[in-house]
């Protein structure tokens, strides 16, 4: 990961862990992340909905990402042909190939909002996919129309849209209406093409 850690912070990460909960908690209170992630913020629901896969009990990957060693996000990655339902939902809109992953991400440290680094740290978290992953054949996310700052740090991190569709939205207060957007494993991305740490398009990515 030399050529991120030369555009910015040096991102590692690790699966999450049942300590990492409180923190975990906070974050999904903090406005920037509630409009987006809609959950539950009780030391109950967390520990509910997250413990199966801090425990190995549910095949997907939630992983507390740092930036230069300070708590900074959470990425959610996993097989789409895990979860038989959601993919069928995807499939109705979307081409998904034998072996589609997807990944869910939000930057919970509200003092690294609004730098860029959202792009940063999904290129990092799918490079560390490729490998972790070698049956991995591409990685498919869908991101809200209304979700800018989401769709945008996908764009700057290489993917493509490859469809708009109609999805369950996971807040209530937005419309059905989604991009999808894609990487292939083959896929080469420039990394010297530069991310503007001052653009405030990822202020409030979720």
């Amino acid at each position: 990961m030399a050529d991120l850690e030369a555009l910015g912070p040096a991102f590692t990460w690790r699966r999450l862990a049942e300590e990492d909960f409180p923190l975990l908690g906070r974050w999904l209170d903090r406005p920037h992340v509630a409009r987006w992630w809609h959950h539950e913020t009780s030391a109950e629901a967390v520990a509910r909905d997250f413990g199966p896969a801090a425990r190995g009990e549910d095949p997907s990957e939630d992983l507390l990402v740092f930036a230069d060693g300070r708590p900074f996000g959470l990425v959610q990655r996993c097989r789409l042909g895990d979860y038989p339902e959601y993919l069928a939902e995807l499939a109705a809109v979307v081409d998904v190939p034998d072996g589609a992953m997807t990944i869910d991400y939000l930057i919970g440290d509200a003092d690294r909002v609004g730098l860029g680094l959202g792009p940063r740290m999904i290129r990092a978290i799918l490079d560390g996919l490729w490998a972790d992953h070698p049956s991995a054949t591409c990685v498919i996310v869908p991101v809200p129309v209304a979700n800018r700052a989401s769709w945008r740090a996908l764009e700057k991190a290489g993917l493509v849209r490859v469809a708009e569709g109609e999805l369950e939205p996971d807040n209530p207060i937005d419309d059905r209406a989604h991009y999808l957007y894609r990487i292939d494993r083959n896929d080469q991305i420039d990394r010297n093409d530069p991310i503007d740490r001052n653009d405030r398009q990822d202020a409030d990515l979720g």
